[in-house]
């Protein structure tokens, strides 16, 4: 029996459910119940019927699907797959932000701990970040960890005052794009698409700003459009190749998330076959965060 083979075997005898990221491996996107964004992947977690959910992406992630379903067992096959964006905000941080802004709501990006997202009023993804911040009545938004989010968000909400923590809070993958790559694709021909976490400048310089979900359905409401540049984590081009086959993706070969990169089949199996590396996260913590979490699934649509 092959190594899919085994996979596929174990996870009816388990139970679970995979959900993988759009930045992972193509062999482990080919073998999970479901592909998407942060988004996509929350409302998945909470609403599958699994006893067993494994999660291929990074920690805040599997956290995230633990604090939406805290009577299953997530398990994240990679211990130590972090997010140097989530790790570079801390609750500190956040405390620090309301004592200087009394009366800011807290917006934090999915892509922050679930030890930060007990602080927060509301979550929110790339995907719906300047909804959940429109729903809002607070004038002043407290932003964090990702400042080029914030940037793209004061942008499309310019009457309300956003509030980035930290201030030079990134992405290393997105924020590796830059001018030349812009000048790059104009040359090449195509729609460039660039994703939220990217600097302001490549945004303004792009055709359209979305996130990995949006992404996707860009390219499926333009059918007659045939090259695209994709300014976002590499596999985010073999995820759109396998859904649109006849459209043409040109990714940057060096825009690798390297913590999404640490999921292999191998640790696919281990996580299947010996139940490990299971998300445990204190009830307190878990408590407060899943409100912020569930209060972005109903305004976040």
């Amino acid at each position: 029996m092959s190594r899919k083979e085994r996979i596929i075997a174990l996870k009816k005898a388990r139970d679970a459910t995979i959900l993988a990221h759009n930045y992972q491996l193509p062999e482990i996107q080919e073998l999970a119940d479901v592909v998407g964004d942060s988004y996509e992947l929350a409302r998945e977690a909470r609403n599958t019927h699994s006893s067993v959910i494994v999660f291929c992406g990074v920690l805040f992630m599997a956290e995230t699907a633990k604090i939406l379903n805290p009577e299953k067992k997530v398990l994240i096959p990679v211990r130590d797959a972090t997010c140097p964006l989530a790790d570079q905000l801390t609750p500190a941080m956040i405390r620090d932000a309301k004592k200087r802004h009394p009366g800011a709501a807290v917006v934090l990006y999915i892509n922050s701990t679930a030890a930060c997202k007990a602080h927060a009023d509301v979550i929110c993804t790339s995907a719906n970040a300047v909804t959940v911040v429109k729903a809002l009545p607070e004038q002043e938004v407290i932003v964090g960890p990702d400042a080029n989010l914030a940037a793209y968000i004061q942008g499309k909400v310019p009457d309300k005052k956003i509030i980035a923590i930290p201030p030079g809070g990134h992405c290393y993958v997105h924020d590796c794009f830059s001018q030349k790559d812009l000048e790059a694709a104009r040359a090449r021909g195509g729609t460039i698409i660039s994703h939220p976490e990217c600097r302001p400048e490549v945004q303004r310089g792009s055709d359209i700003v979305a996130s990995t979900g949006g992404m996707i359905r860009v390219v499926r409401e333009h059918e007659s459009v045939g090259a695209w540049n994709i300014f976002t984590e590499k596999e985010m081009g073999y995820r759109l190749k396998t859904l649109y086959p006849d459209h043409t993706f040109n990714v940057k070969d060096d825009a690798i998330c390297k913590d999404m990169k640490k999921t292999t089949l191998a640790n696919l199996l281990a996580s299947l076959e010996k139940e490990q590396f299971e998300v445990v996260i204190p009830p307190d913590i878990m408590q407060k965060a899943r409100g912020a979490i569930e209060r972005m699934l109903v305004i976040g649509r």
